[in-house]
């Protein structure tokens, strides 16, 4: 599709919410409108999409939005999509809508999804990495990393506190399924004594070890991050290991599992910005005739990245980090 065909795109958010997608999704209808281009929010992603849940969107209808969490657009799971009949009947929608392009904002679950309806019905689809994760390949950030780290980040200060008053030993489970990027940053942040992640394997013997020597060193107490990835199944599976160990009878040991409170809030200045230059790109992408990419951020330039490499490409932690912690805790 050349920019002169376009006249008309379709903005929605898919899969888990993260902050900034408001930002997203007000910089993508500025610039479209700032173009010319007719606007339409599909609301709850794409189960909103089958169902024809539309609504149109002007400068107006973004105000105020740029400091709020979550997404005015809602999200949605929906396993309709999931079949070549559900695909089907959301591009008879668009078509009937006369929506030429999608900016769709969200993880690899989003993406993926956004590929098959392009491959099978031909949809221009311009993708923005919206996950508190951070593990979409072809982007050094994604939208709402920055906020989750730094509420994660928050949380392990206070727990620090109680920590100390009672020299107790806690597991901190953070969000992270696949990968360790919100575990690495806030325990480097947060001076954690040790920090599982997915991408390292968890030696329980060397992790006892540690704690052992750190508890009766320094009589003080530690903090141990955790992502809900880890091979062995998170903060409360590593505690039950560690309590079949008698020396751990005397330890004060806790776990606190920081969940979806590292979704929500108000996001950060550096993700405002962020999703306002991808919300923005993905627009500019979509006028100069891309399709099937995703707008990243790399070295501080955007970067288009193919659809299919951004969720089929594994970001690999940095290992330089994972050094750090090491040595720092």
């Amino acid at each position: 599709m050349t920019s002169h065909e376009l006249t008309r795109i379709g903005v929605f958010t898919s899969g888990g919410d993260a902050p900034g997608m408001n930002a997203c999704i007000r910089a993508a209808v500025r610039r479209a409108v700032a173009e010319g281009l007719g606007v339409v929010g599909i609301r709850r992603g794409y189960a909103g999409m089958i169902e024809g849940d539309f609504v149109e969107m002007d400068r107006q209808s973004v105000s105020n939005i740029l400091q709020q969490g979550g997404t005015i657009l809602k999200s949605a799971r929906s396993d309709e999509f999931r079949t070549p009949e559900g695909r089907a009947k959301a591009a008879a929608n668009l078509r009937a809508e006369g929506i030429d392009a999608l900016v769709a904002i969200g993880g690899d679950g989003t993406l993926q999804a956004s590929t098959h309806l392009a491959t099978e019905h031909d949809v221009v689809v311009v993708g923005c990495p919206g996950t508190i994760d951070n593990d979409l390949f072809g982007t050094d950030e994604t939208i709402g990393f920055d906020t989750a780290l730094n509420t994660a980040l928050d949380s392990i200060d206070k727990i620090r506190d109680t920590a100390d008053a009672h020299d107790r030993l806690f597991l901190v489970e953070v969000m992270g399924r696949d990968t360790g990027f919100i575990a690495l940053a806030c325990g480097i942040g947060g001076g954690a004594e040790l920090v599982l992640i997915p991408e390292m394997l968890t030696d329980v013997g060397a992790i006892k070890e540690r704690i052992l020597s750190l508890m009766a060193a320094q009589s003080r107490s530690s903090i141990v991050v955790v992502a809900e990835g880890d091979e062995l199944g998170g903060a409360h599976m590593i505690r039950e290991a560690l309590s079949e160990d008698p020396a751990f009878d005397q330890i004060d040991t806790r776990v606190s599992v920081l969940g979806h409170i590292q979704r929500g809030g108000s996001p950060t200045a550096r993700d405002r910005v962020l999703a306002s230059r991808l919300g923005a790109g993905a627009v500019e992408a979509l006028l100069e005739g891309h399709a099937g990419v995703m707008v990243g951020v790399v070295n501080g330039d955007l970067k288009l990245t193919p659809m299919r490499n951004t969720w089929s490409r594994k970001k690999t932690i940095d290992y330089d980090l994972v050094q750090l912690s090491a040595l720092l805790s």
